[in-house]
């Protein structure tokens, strides 16, 4: 059995999980970020590996968020925050951004969630919550649409309960997608022969069966 790695002796902070995710793109990849955390990767992407961003409110080529005088308000990404261009950007209407999105054209999404189940499935668009307010999106197109799928989440809830789980019981938004999941404390690896831990901050993988609801393969 391949061996766990233990990085370091403290779970990640946010910008140092956006920059795990960030290094472990590909070169030349057409990547979409989710709204809210998977957005701060852009962030972390370093000019050599040229990685492309794709944005569903239409456009390619973004760049990390814009601050201070960089700010135009007319150049925002999905989730409506102010982000910056890169040179080569260019901008499209919303029907040819989903026709990218579902057509295959994107080497990797990553998204956040409520929930991913031990299969891969996704969870990411409703908690079932009377007070709350449903938006899948573009994540359901994302989840079925692109040639790999990530989820960058915080291994808890607020109430400390697990958001990795053997079954999703939120409304669910793709099925099978799921292949890697990064979050404070582990990066875990999902396939058809299960769940691996690829490395872990902070803790043990006995200390994560503790933690989420899925059987882990690793020591």
């Amino acid at each position: 059995m391949e061996q766990v790695a233990y990085t370091r002796s403290e779970p990640l902070a946010r910008g140092e999980m956006a920059a795990m995710v960030a290094a472990d793109i590909q070169r030349g990849a057409f990547v979409n970020l989710g709204i809210g955390l998977p957005t701060t990767i852009a962030d972390h992407l370093r000019p050599e590996q040229r990685v492309t961003l794709h944005t569903e409110n239409g456009m390619l080529g973004m760049g990390p968020a814009a601050v201070g005088d960089r700010i135009d308000p007319d150049l925002i990404n999905a989730g409506k925050a102010p982000v910056t261009e890169l040179p080569g950007a260019s901008y499209f209407h919303h029907a040819d951004s989903f026709a990218i999105m579902r057509g295959g054209h994107l080497d990797v999404c990553v998204l956040g969630a409520f929930q991913v189940s031990a299969a891969g499935d996704l969870a990411n668009w409703h908690t079932g919550a009377e007070d709350a307010i449903p938006a899948v999106g573009g994540a359901m197109d994302l989840a079925t649409g692109a040639r790999e799928v990530w989820v960058m989440m915080t291994l808890q809830d607020k109430t400390g309960g697990p958001k990795l789980v053997q079954h999703c019981t939120y409304p669910v938004t793709g099925l099978s997608c799921v292949t890697r999941v990064y979050t404070e404390r582990a990066v875990f690896l999902l396939s058809p022969d299960g769940v691996r831990v690829r490395e872990s901050f902070g803790c043990t993988v006995d200390d994560l069966r503790g933690i989420v609801e899925v059987v882990l393969q690793g020591d």
